[in-house]
């Protein structure tokens, strides 16, 4: 492991200790108490999208940290796009997004699409959306389950961390501040839906914006109709199905060819390099 992901990776970890717990009605509403050992605190949302990319609701907090040094290289800036997973199973190299996530946050009904480009909460070899025999770490947890979640909850490894730190809020993953209060409308930390996109089938596209900024997410084929989410630049989404709509110039081209990537979310093939320009999955 190099010196930069160490210090990226103690940077993301150590930045939660100090976050403020999750209000008594914060947790998901058939949440249960565990009265003993690690028992599942919250509820595990075992759904699909359609592709078999599992979703999970876990704890969400801001990642800050604007200058530092993300574990794949990248320089955070203000206003980011991206998401940190507690595992390195889980990074994306600089600048792409072989592993990308859905986020969608119900207090404020609103999601986005982000590649994971850093490690942390809490952890860094806690891949909890893996099963045993597949787990780093903790592989006596339910899949689905964040050690830091159990530890908060159920007194799991005494409530301490992997670096053996009181964990003073369940946290499973960390938004980058752009995608925090812009892309999810976020003032708080909060709990989140997680789609673990690269554990799904079927076609891939990468969003391609030729900015930093993200792209937006329509709920039809074309700009008229309304905004559904956000796409950060980089992320890796799995085309359910295509259908020929609005013609857009965009970033790669000009085509009328539309992609959807999830429930009410479609994306211009302008902006979603998938190395062919034509549909590559059939029509919706």
């Amino acid at each position: 492991m190099s010196s930069a992901l160490i210090t990226a990776t103690f940077a993301t970890a150590l930045a939660v200790a100090g976050t403020a717990a999750p209000p008594a009605t914060a947790a998901p509403a058939d949440a249960v108490r565990a009265t003993a050992g690690h028992a599942n605190t919250a509820r595990v949302s075992t759904h699909t999208d359609g592709s078999g990319a599992p979703t999970y609701r876990v704890y969400a907090t801001r990642e800050g940290l604007v200058g530092h040094t993300t574990a794949n290289g990248h320089r955070i800036r203000k206003n980011d796009h991206f998401v940190a997973l507690p595992s390195r199973l889980g990074l994306s190299a600089k600048g792409e997004g072989a592993r990308s996530v859905r986020v969608c946050a119900p207090a404020t009904s609103r999601c986005e699409y982000a590649p994971v480009w850093d490690v942390g909460p809490w952890n860094i070899e806690d891949n909890y959306w893996n099963s045993a025999p597949h787990r780093e770490r903790f592989a006596d947890l339910p899949r689905g389950v964040p050690e830091a979640q159990a530890a908060y909850y159920d007194d799991y490894n005494g409530g301490k961390d992997g670096f053996g730190r009181v964990v003073r809020n369940p946290a499973g993953i960390d938004l980058a501040d752009g995608m925090f209060w812009d892309g999810l409308g976020l003032t708080d930390n909060s709990w989140v839906d997680v789609t673990f996109l690269w554990l799904g089938d079927g076609p891939t596209g990468t969003i391609r914006t030729g900015t930093r900024w993200p792209l937006n997410v329509r709920s039809g084929p074309g700009t008229s109709y309304a905004r559904s989410g956000l796409a950060a630049a980089g992320t890796r989404v799995t085309i359910q199905c295509t259908v020929w709509g609005e013609w857009v110039d965009g970033h790669l081209g000009s085509t009328p060819l539309w992609n959807k990537i999830g429930p009410g979310h479609f994306v211009s093939d302008a902006y979603t390099r998938t190395g062919t320009g034509r549909p590559v999955a059939p029509a919706c």
